[in-house]
């Protein structure tokens, strides 16, 4: 896979490509944290097959990113709890903005931009009233901070921007910590996750939450679909013996739709489910596990499972023509078929949680 340098220097060659946007570094259909061979940490530009067309230096251990709409710019995000998040120039390979923290607060790993990319919104824990925020950044004055809203929860990790345009989508794990205790989980046997839509302007417009037995199902990463349905995927802080189901659907308006999985392959999950995404047509969703080695479809028309996929350490999952694109801790990239894992490319890195779709 090309270093930054590399890339730089292969610019000139593909100028047939550059154009506006994210055409000026080969049109990439995903972007990804990874470790490399050498240890370090980057973030990489792939195409539909999984082949690397850039990468550029991350200064500790990422998480997600948000890409820009327009520009080929992503905001790299520090594994949770993390104080930074990088603004990458993907065609130079510099970082042109860093995002700190306020005092106080720590970012959840996820943001993202509005429909026009002039804001940025970031998940945050004001951690000393275990309060959630949204955090808001003005991209054309260098991502300066110019505020802050309620998430509505305790916990949120991931965020979408609806379909549209005027509503985000945050997913409340309900889980409450602190820097001070690390990656220690502080209030488990009262959290209380919750799924909520936001306006722009931070005005509560609906909130879920799953019923009293199911208060231990953290609500942590979020699929939207053109026309406003919601997918997301949780993960079980209590025996896992005894895990409910582990993905939902939701349209505003209405009660959550939770897919449930043949028992045995349900305990193949291991209570976890790490990332999320509908297929490219959106005629179905995934889930993975990388603690169970797992990829588990499901059909979105009826509800029903589908079919599951094993894969050592799976975890990155995104869209791709006819189905999903997976990446995994051992370097695989796949595209499932069938239960296969339909492995596409194998690269020399170790990907990270996961696979962020470009839309451009």
């Amino acid at each position: 896979m090309p270093t930054r340098r590399a890339f730089i220097g292969g610019l000139a060659a593909a100028s047939a490509y550059a154009g506006r946007g994210w055409a000026k570094v080969g049109h990439p259909a995903y972007l990804a944290a990874a470790r490399d061979g050498t240890g370090a940490y980057r973030l990489f530009g792939l195409d539909e097959d999984g082949n690397g067309l850039f990468s550029v230096d991350l200064p500790d251990r990422g998480h997600a990113a948000a890409a820009h709409p327009h520009r080929a710019q992503a905001v790299a995000f520090a594994r949770r709890p993390g104080t930074f998040a990088i603004v990458i120039d993907c065609e130079t390979g510099r970082t042109t903005s860093v995002l700190n923290a306020p005092a106080g607060m720590h970012f959840y790993g996820h943001g993202a931009f509005s429909a026009d990319g002039t804001r940025l919104f970031t998940t945050e824990n004001e951690f000393d009233t275990a309060t959630g925020m949204i955090g808001v950044w003005d991209v054309a004055d260098g991502y300066r901070r110019i505020g802050s809203f309620a998430s509505g929860g305790i916990g949120p990790h991931d965020v979408r921007l609806m379909p549209d345009g005027r509503t985000l989508v945050v997913a409340n794990g309900g889980i409450e910590t602190h820097p001070d205790s690390g990656r220690a989980k502080l209030n488990i046997p009262f959290m209380q996750p919750n799924l909520t839509y936001v306006s722009l302007s931070g005005e509560i417009v609906e909130q879920v939450e799953p019923e009293a037995s199911r208060h231990m199902n953290s609500i942590r990463h979020l699929a939207v679909s053109p026309d406003g349905l919601v997918a997301f995927a949780m993960q079980w802080q209590g025996d896992v013996s005894e895990a409910p189901s582990l993905v939902a659907l939701h349209r505003r308006g209405a009660a959550f739709t939770y897919l449930d999985t043949p028992p045995d392959e349900h305990r193949k999950m291991q209570g976890y489910a790490g990332s999320i995404a509908f297929s490219g047509n959106g005629a179905q969703v995934a889930i993975t596990s990388p603690r169970g080695g797992l990829v588990q479809v499901f059909d979105v028309a009826t509800a029903r499972y589908r079919r599951s996929i094993s894969m050592a350490d799976v975890c990155g999952v995104a869209p791709a023509q006819g189905g999903f694109t997976i990446t995994s801790g051992t370097g695989e990239i796949g595209r499932p078929d069938g239960a296969s894992a339909g492995v596409l490319i194998q690269h020399d890195v170790q990907w990270d949680n996961h696979l962020v779709a470009l839309h451009a």
